[in-house]
């Protein structure tokens, strides 16, 4: 019909996220972004489900559409084209499965400590007393292991920065973080947030012995933050 217009409605809303999540694959792909504790780009989508990229992009398209997801496009620090990044949007209908609640929790916390007058010292221990908890189930996977399975668990998309040219003898290694789960928040409170999310590391190292974290550069020092640790003399820093 000519001039046909757009119904825009509530119920035409609806109706398009129910028509797009009626397809099978794009029922499996919106699962997969609502577990992800972090924003995932098509190749990571394609190899979870055991699907061809350009299987992936199309569906992918058809949910940012329809208010599904929301998209972002992150540098690769080279050439070509950033790469887009998905997650689910904001008002995404959670059919009863919530998106992961770090965010609202931290946003909570937050205002507690706002009215407590908490300040980074208390975040910290707060911190290393969680960490330590974790990393006494993490431990039989040695000091590095346990902090990045932690890290990327949390969403942190850790990465570990190798020294082509080590000096002689060093056991310490860095690890960045690509991805902040609470950037927003932190950018408000830094002293809070990354205090306490250097507490967590350093509650595992000491959870799993022998390590020590012998720097931490935060939101404010930074881009992306990282943390270096040296080792226990038994575990040999990666090659």
């Amino acid at each position: 019909m000519d001039g046909e217009q757009r119904d825009e409605s509530p119920d035409a809303s609806r109706l398009a996220v129910l028509k797009a999540l009626g397809d099978n694959t794009r029922y499996a792909i919106y699962l997969e972004l609502a577990r992800a504790p972090r924003p995932l780009a098509t190749a990571d989508v394609a190899v979870a489900l055991e699907l061809h990229p350009n299987t992936v992009r199309p569906h992918l398209e058809r949910m940012r559409e329809v208010g599904l997801l929301q998209v972002q496009s992150e540098s690769r620090g080279g050439v070509g084209r950033p790469q887009h990044m998905y997650s689910l949007a904001a008002d995404a209908p959670s059919l009863g499965l919530e998106p992961a609640s770090f965010p609202i929790l931290a946003r909570m916390l937050l205002r507690i400590a706002a009215s407590t007058g908490a300040d980074a010292a208390d975040a910290l221990d707060a911190g290393r007393d969680q960490g330590r908890a974790d990393g006494e189930r993490l431990r039989h996977r040695g000091c590095l292991s346990a902090v990045v399975s932690q890290l990327d668990a949390m969403g942190f998309d850790p990465a570990l920065l190798i020294d082509e040219d080590p000096v002689a003898g060093a056991e310490a290694v860095t690890i960045a973080f690509a991805h902040c789960p609470f950037r927003d928040l932190a950018t408000q409170r830094p002293d809070l947030l990354c205090s306490l999310h250097r507490g967590l590391i350093e509650g595992v190292v000491d959870a799993t012995g022998g390590g020590e974290v012998v720097g931490f550069g935060s939101l404010v020092d930074r881009d992306p933050c990282q943390v270096e640790i040296r080792l226990p003399a038994t575990e040999p820093a990666p090659a």
